[in-house]
């Protein structure tokens, strides 16, 4: 039984098991499904966890109120690693309320047939508990359409949904301040590039929702509940959602024989040269593309290079281009290069792909290589580092 405060207790899971979040996103270190339970003259439980993890779920909810019934159950969010225990709760709980609002419903009747039971409610929407009030949120599009936030106005906590979240199980310490979270920075701006990346635009007017609102914890749906560092956590999503960057630059290449790669190099060579220190470099075909995303989020400068294959683009870099093309991204700089053996096509593409879907500032001249480095590209793919490096520094 783990009290956050005020009666609000984290009855959540860990799963250590899965491979992939969502079947996409790597997980190194686990993730959580985080659940809270308001146990005042009303019991509230905020939100599920994933199915196969109901068992201990359970176990954690009866710890806090034994045979007691819960009162309402809020859903936040409908995906189901966060709503797929909702059927069993319900048959466990049968006469359990379950708040959300009206697309909330429409997807709970698609996902599981349930369609009664239910206490719809709009922005600004309150009940009371007891001791504890609380208060509704609509914050569509962060990241699905029916998301919300749950403000308990009596304990200034936020109940946020995926919103602030991020991988890694939590290692027997839940609140921020009983743990050590550096672990968890970067694996929040690779949650939050991934999965919410796409949607800057609403994930800033649900900022201005909250804005002035005293907050002494934030509640999310996966990682550390925080307390200590709720400013870091909360400048972290303005900054990712307004596609504030560092001055710093991610080289990612393709490569089948090592003469792209060397190609990077030259150019991660030229741009250090030049001064520039936050430089990252990835092979597009043996690192995980949410790691490339992540950095891609966090610097300002890409630069990118591929072979010509099967007179098209690399397999691999034209996955990643895509990727990165339906985040939405911006305020980007971008300089590329290309190799082939016998057909020349790679550098063409990847101009499209900035020309049609990412519109990121072009600097320097990209560099064509046939077959091999010589003195001349060689100098070329100096120039372009030195080019990328003297725009960042610039722009820092």
């Amino acid at each position: 039984m783990i009290e956050i405060t005020n009666k609000i207790y984290y009855v959540g899971v860990n799963d250590r098991n899965k491979n992939l979040f969502e079947g996409l996103w790597p997980l190194p270190n686990g993730v959580s499904y985080n659940s809270y339970l308001i146990d005042d003259e009303k019991v509230c439980l905020i939100d599920t966890v994933e199915v196969d993890f109901f068992v201990p779920y359970l176990k954690n909810i009866q710890e806090v109120i034994g045979e007691r019934p819960i009162d309402y159950l809020v859903i936040n969010h409908m995906e189901p690693d966060h709503s797929g225990s909702i059927a069993l709760i319900k048959k466990y709980y049968p006469e359990i309320q379950i708040i959300g609002n009206k697309k909330t419903f429409q997807m709970m009747e698609g996902f599981y047939g349930i369609g009664e039971g239910t206490l719809e409610v709009k922005n600004g929407d309150s009940i009371e508990l007891g001791k504890h009030t609380l208060n509704f949120v609509l914050t569509p599009m962060v990241h699905w359409p029916e998301t919300m936030v749950t403000l308990d106005t009596s304990c200034n906590v936020l109940f946020s949904g995926d919103a602030f979240g991020c991988f890694g199980a939590l290692n027997g310490g839940i609140i921020d301040s009983e743990i050590n979270c550096d672990t968890f920075w970067l694996e929040m701006v690779r949650y939050y590039s991934n999965i919410v990346g796409k949607y800057g635009t609403p994930v800033q007017n649900a900022l201005k929702k909250l804005a002035g609102i005293k907050l002494d914890y934030i509640c999310a749906t996966h990682g550390p509940v925080w307390h200590e560092y709720i400013s870091k956590v909360v400048d972290m999503y303005d900054k990712m959602s307004r596609y504030e960057t560092e001055p710093g630059l991610v080289i990612c290449y393709g490569t089948m024989y090592g003469n792209t790669e060397r190609a990077a190099e030259v150019i991660a060579r030229a741009a250090s040269q030049a001064g520039l220190k936050n430089i990252v470099m990835y092979n597009v075909s043996k690192t995980h593309h949410s790691y490339i995303i992540r950095d891609v989020f966090r610097y300002k400068g890409l630069i990118v290079g591929a072979p010509t294959y099967n007179t098209g683009l690399y397999h691999e870099m034209d996955v990643l281009l895509s990727e990165l093309a339906g985040k939405d991204i911006k305020n980007h700089l971008m300089g590329w290069f290309g190799s082939f053996g016998w057909a020349s096509k790679a550098v063409a593409e990847i101009q499209k792909w900035n020309d049609e879907r990412l519109h990121f500032e072009a600097v320097g001249t990209p560099v064509e290589i046939k077959q091999s480095l010589t003195p001349e590209t060689f100098a070329q793919c100096e120039a372009l580092g030195k080019a990328m490096a003297k725009a960042l520094l610039v722009h820092s």
